[in-house]
């Protein structure tokens, strides 16, 4: 594409072209012209003196040759002198047959005619003549005609000449025209073309794009408005982009899917979560109608509900998905534009799972809790009632109802410690009281606490470790609670005659305290529920030798208010290793 500029001066030039052949033109007639006219007036003026001279000499009777052929030289011209009839007097031209005959042919028609005009020109035939004549007067009467003949070819040499001059001036002030003219268009195409340039790269949608400003006039003026343009084209941009940065995080990042649908029914966005709650790509949901690729009945119902009747709807809902079912409270709104104008439907997916596990765990603790305190208070209630009907008078009557009475207030006041120990570490606000533990200490103290309890089912209780201390930061009660449940429950699921084993591994960072028991082991399956509370893996057991179901929950609290991680390995009929790792430091 040819430049503005260039176009310009191209056409710049060829006007000045133009107006300067028309001015030469008119130059070159005039200046021609102007030497006809000088040189006509020249030759009338030599034809005067000529014509007075001859006639002062006695006229054509007594024509003087030498004085005419001397003026003949100084005149250089032809001279020839006729009479009214056209013959040739006198001539002082060359004498050649063919040249004459041509000489005398002319004179003769300009006799012939005696045209007004006293000039005639003779072009061609190799001539190039130029005739001046003048009537011969002696006496008061014409006797004949007085010719001055000369040749064009000082005409010539002057019109090449004055050609010439205006030539090279005219070409002079073209070069000089044109590097002005090179040098005012760029003065004033330049801003022009930087301007465009800059409109074009704003139209691209870059908006950093500036002109120089170079001069205060109509092109500098048009140089600053197109920068505080792209200036505020480029504010508009950022405020945009920062508008559309936040909305997209937000979009992005609310934690909820969402879904939205234009008017006619096709899915214009899905968001991250709702990508990864449903394990889907955008590509399978994007500018396709919703009934084509949600494969949930309740969803698209819910879809046809609020475009018929363009109300909000909540619902909850549960969704398979893969090998789980997810609960979900879906919110559905329509988009109303202005002058009521339908834009489409958004629908937000509330995933309420957690909350719907956490109502059901707490119907079953609070289901536990009251079964688990049932119990006890039953029966302490029924032997009481009992002996207060007669059979406290019955001493062997008394004392077994008595031992059964201590037993199960035993038992409810270790479930109610229980609880409470439970619902203290699980609070936001509990703190360990950090200090130095040694585990070795601790176990074999633990081990002095239930070796009595361990020697009733004939269960040899052992403690081996590597090193003579294991010492970490930790809260030691709290520890100690831990190993007492483990071992106490190792020992409680552990046949008569069988072993556990406490070991200590010190490491370079870390302790790590397994608990090992032959015991009648746990379903894999049954594993990763082992740490609820009230959950027992042999409920008869377990009651019968006093247990609540909330240990295993209290020492998984503790180990990870330790920062610590705890591991279950086992095998049925083969027993169970619980795995705990400790930091010597507490982590931050």
């Amino acid at each position: 594409m040819t430049k503005y500029r260039t176009r310009l001066l191209f056409a710049l030039i060829t006007l000045i072209i133009i107006v300067l052949v028309g001015l030469g033109l008119l130059l070159g007639q005039l200046f021609k012209n102007y030497y006809i006219n000088s040189f006509n007036e020249r030759l009338k003026i030599e034809l005067n003196l000529l014509t007075s001279n001859i006639e002062q000499n006695g006229g054509l009777a007594s024509l003087d040759t030498e004085e005419i052929s001397r003026m003949s030289g100084l005149l250089n011209a032809r001279i020839t002198i006729v009479d009214l009839e056209g013959d040739i007097h006198y001539d002082t031209g060359e004498l050649s047959s063919t040249k004459i005959n041509r000489h005398r042919d002319i004179i003769g028609d300009i006799v012939k005619d005696t045209p007004e005009e006293q000039s005639d020109l003779e072009v061609g035939g190799g001539f190039d003549l130029h005739y001046y004549w003048s009537p011969l007067i002696h006496d008061g009467e014409k006797e004949g005609y007085v010719f001055l003949t000369t040749k064009i070819d000082e005409l010539q040499k002057a019109y090449r000449q004055i050609w010439w001059i205006l030539t090279v001036s005219l070409g002079m002030a073209l070069i000089v025209i044109i590097l002005l003219g090179t040098r005012i268009t760029n003065r004033y195409t330049k801003p022009i073309e930087s301007a465009t340039n800059v409109a074009i790269e704003l139209a691209k949608g870059n908006y950093r794009a500036r002109t120089y400003e170079d001069h205060i006039d109509e092109t500098g003026m048009l140089s600053s408005s197109i920068n505080i343009l792209a200036r505020n084209l480029q504010e508009l941009m950022k405020l945009k982009e920062s508008q559309q940065d936040r909305l997209t995080t937000l979009i992005e990042n609310m934690g909820s899917g969402l879904i939205l649908i234009d008017s006619r029914g096709f899915i214009n966005l899905i968001n991250k979560p709702y990508k990864e709650i449903f394990n889907v790509e955008a590509s399978e949901y994007l500018y396709k109608l919703y009934y084509e690729v949600i494969d949930h009945e309740e969803i698209t119902q819910m879809v046809e509900e609020i475009f018929m009747t363009e109300q909000k709807v909540r619902k909850q809902v549960v969704l398979p998905l893969e090998i789980e079912r997810r609960h979900f409270e879906v919110y559905g709104v329509p988009i109303i534009g202005t002058n009521n104008v339908w834009k489409g439907i958004l629908l937000v997916f509330h995933d309420i799972t957690e909350l719907k596990k956490l109502e059901q765990m707490r119907k079953d603790f609070v289901a536990n809790v009251s079964h688990e305190l049932k119990t006890p208070i039953t029966s302490i209630k029924g032997f009481s009632e009992t002996l207060l009907d007669g059979a406290m008078h019955d001493k062997a009557t008394l004392e077994a109802f008595l031992e059964i009475i201590l037993k199960e207030s035993d038992r409810l006041q270790v479930l109610i410690q229980e609880l409470l120990d439970l619902s203290k570490i699980e609070q936001h606000g509990f703190r360990l009281t950090n200090g130095r533990v040694d585990l070795v200490k601790e176990a074999n103290e633990v081990i002095e606490i239930l070796k009595g309890k361990a020697a009733q089912k004939d269960i040899m209780l052992k403690l081996s470790q590597p090193s003579e201390e294991a010492v970490i930061e930790g809260d030691p009660d709290r520890l100690k609670q831990v190993l007492i449940n483990l071992v106490s429950n190792a020992i409680t699921y552990t046949p008569n005659g069988g072993s556990v084993e406490i070991s200590l591994t010190d490491q370079e960072n870390s302790v790590s305290v397994v608990i090992k028991d032959s015991g009648i082991g746990i379903e894999k399956s049954e594993i990763t529920r082992i740490f609820e509370r009230f959950y027992r893996v042999d409920k008869a057991r377990s009651r019968n030798s006093g247990g609540t179901g909330l240990g295993l929950a209290i020492v998984k609290h503790i180990v990870e208010a330790h920062k610590g991680h705890i591991e279950v390995d086992s095998q049925i009929g083969k027993g169970t290793t619980f795995t705990i790792k400790l930091f010597k430091k507490l982590p931050q």
